[in-house]
């Protein structure tokens, strides 16, 4: 089974990847790693990590379809994570591989700015996080946007029938009913 995890920045992805890595017993990718490759590695392709994530999803698109479709073709146990996968190009993979795929989105489309940088603020503190040395008002413009593309994101997955969870109200929560429905 290949699981993708997909949402926006801030929503638990990794959190879900990372535990069920642990519970599966099999690895996973962040695309982040990804993007960074192409950031560092070869800035000439256009693809790096100062693009909003649509517009990264739509150019790695290609290069990513061809990684996962081998994966699939090759039985890979394996879990991809992060923000460059879009409902609606994923869609197209899972309905020609619905047995061999699940998938996840997750985002806060309902949250207010201020709770969730207090969020960032107390998970982060004492992590490495790119996010945590940033001003405030930085932060409050990155949530902004984060819950302006979760309300794009969970209106694709909701029209390509694809779940949305969403981690607003009760962050635990959600990710452990992503973690349910990902086992399943």
């Amino acid at each position: 089974m290949l699981y993708i995890i997909s949402g926006v920045s801030r929503a638990g992805k990794t959190i879900v990847a990372k535990k069920l890595a642990s519970q599966k017993g099999i690895s996973y990718l962040s695309l982040d790693w990804l993007v960074m490759g192409f950031t560092n590695g070869i800035p000439e392709y256009g693809l790096h990590h100062m693009l909003l994530p649509d517009e990264i999803a739509k150019k790695i698109w290609g290069f990513f379809k061809a990684i996962v479709e081998s994966m699939l073709w090759n039985d890979v146990d394996y879990i991809i994570e992060g923000e460059a996968i879009l409902p609606e190009l994923i869609i197209e993979l899972f309905n020609k591989h619905p047995n061999k795929l699940k998938i996840c989105f997750l985002g806060f489309a309902d949250i207010s700015v201020d709770k969730k940088v207090e969020e960032i603020k107390e998970f982060s503190c004492g992590k490495k996080d790119w996010l945590i040395d940033k001003s405030d008002k930085y932060m409050r413009n990155h949530v902004k946007n984060m819950m302006a593309h979760s309300k794009t994101i969970k209106a694709s997955c909701n029209k390509h029938n694809l779940r949305y969870f969403d981690v607003s109200k009760n962050f635990v929560t959600a990710i452990n009913n992503a973690m349910c429905y990902l086992k399943t």
